[in-house]
Order: structure tokens, then C-alpha cells, then sequence
């Protein structure tokens, strides 16, 4: 029974986190659409939240580099091993919730940025959930 509750407690946080990148992606999607008009599509707002869902789903929740054996996280920090899924993980959730933060300022502030800005958010935005979406893979793949 413990197992069956643990994992729909999972599921639920992940299905959250899945919810909060796709409300990202809205907002994201929103703002660049408003500033590009051939990006003011429905089917462009639905692949934004897609995208966010499936980055915030999988890239969040990383299982950890493991240990050796008798090794302590002294000795692991020493050999200077640097986790790429968690590393990748840490700056594709930065760099997604960044843009999506001046996204909802400048759609609620009602600011009209100038277009360079909408294309380092929207590359930001891509950047952060594909960072995600690897970090996930990696995590995942070595289970």
C-alpha cells in the first residue's frame, strides 16, 4: 500500500511540475507572439506549453550521480566529476523560469521590448527546457 501511495505522491509533484512549464511556456508564448506577428498562433502557444510540460516533467526531478562504494562526498568532490544531468538540469530550469519571469512582467506591465530582447527570451526559453529534456534523458538512462 506505502508503495502505491508513494508512487501517486509522484506523480502528482510531477504532474505539477509538468503543469508549471506549461504555464511558462503560456507566458513565454504569449509574449513572443504579441511581439512577432507569424508567431501569434494558436498551434505556436500549444508547442510552447508542450515543450515546457515535457521539460519541467522530465528535467527537474534528476536522480543523483551515484557513489562508489566506500567513497566519501569529500572524496567524490576530489575527483572533480561534474554531474551533467544535474549540472545541465540546475541552468536548463534557470535559464526557462528567467524568461519566462520577464515574460509575465512584461505582459503584465504591458511593455513592448525591443525585438532583440523577444528573441534572447524565446532563445532562453528553448535553450533552458532542451537543457532540461537532456538532463532527463541522461538521469534516466543511467538507472
Amino acid at each position: 500500500m506505502q508503495l502505491r501511495v508513494r508512487r501517486a505522491a509522484h506523480f502528482l509533484e510531477r504532474s505539477g511540475l509538468a503543469m508549471a512549464g506549461a504555464a511558462c511556456g503560456l507566458f513565454v508564448g504569449a509574449h513572443v507572439g504579441s511581439s512577432i506577428g507569424a508567431l501569434t498562433t494558436v498551434a505556436f502557444l500549444l508547442a510552447m506549453m508542450a515543450v515546457g510540460a515535457i521539460g519541467f516533467y522530465l528535467g527537474i526531478d534528476i536522480p543523483p550521480l551515484p557513489f562508489h562504494a566506500g567513497e566519501s562526498e569529500a572524496q567524490h568532490a576530489q575527483r572533480g566529476k561534474i554531474d551533467a544531468a544535474e549540472f545541465l538540469s540546475a541552468v536548463g530550469t534557470f535559464c526557462a523560469t528567467l524568461a519566462a519571469f520577464a515574460s509575465v512582467a512584461l505582459v503584465v506591465l504591458h511593455l513592448a521590448p525591443h525585438l532583440a530582447w523577444t528573441g534572447m527570451i524565446l532563445a532562453a526559453w528553448l535553450g533552458g527546457v532542451a537543457m532540461q529534456i537532456v538532463a532527463g534523458a541522461i538521469g534516466r538512462a543511467r538507472r
